[in-house]
């Protein structure tokens, strides 16, 4: 089992438990999903950069990203629909559990200046979403083998039903939100 899930059923659901004092265990906020997510517009001129970016993805996750494409046409991007245009990756079970892990102690303590993450970055319906500037801050990733640095987008699902309670969650689980 992974580390982080195991400190969520042994101390954080009970502490959630007693401070929004619920009556079903059922209402616990946990997590649900994790979606990663890399957009690669560049991918209209060069078709390698898609393969790079999965490459990047799975060793970050651990699984194989699914490919993304444009619903819509959009002139102006000079974009078609059905185009390659990024990768994602959904985690759940345990290597959510693992990634979450790994991005709060190990990767963004990495990330140069870094004073925490946005504490206004939620959806209104527990959900949180951030936005990371490099892949480089996983030490998964070889430097020297990157052909691009790249962003991705992170979603935490939760199953908290208000912004206060999911962000009790998160910080539990050692998100380091910025005071």
């Amino acid at each position: 089992m992974a580390r982080m899930k195991e400190i969520y059923q042994r101390e954080i659901a009970p502490s959630l438990m007693k401070k929004f004092s619920y009556k079903s265990v059922m209402q616990i906020p946990k997590l649900d999903k994790i979606v990663i997510n890399i957009g690669a517009g560049e991918a209209k001129e060069n078709s390698k950069v898609i393969d790079s970016a999965m490459s990047d993805l799975s060793i970050i996750t651990g699984q194989r990203p699914v490919v993304t494409t444009a619903k819509k046409s959009v002139a102006n991007f000079k974009v078609r629909a059905g185009m390659k245009i990024g990768v994602k990756v959904t985690l759940r079970g345990d290597r959510m559990y693992e990634f979450v892990d790994r991005l709060f102690n190990v990767a963004l303590p990495r990330v140069r200046d870094f004073r925490g993450i946005n504490p206004n970055s939620f959806d209104g319906r527990g959900n949180y979403n951030m936005g990371v500037k490099e892949q480089l801050i996983f030490p998964e990733i070889d430097y020297d083998k990157i052909d691009k640095v790249r962003g991705m987008d992170i979603c935490f699902v939760t199953t908290a039903k208000t912004d206060e309670e999911s962000r009790e969650l998160l910080t539990l689980l050692g998100a380091p939100f910025a005071k």
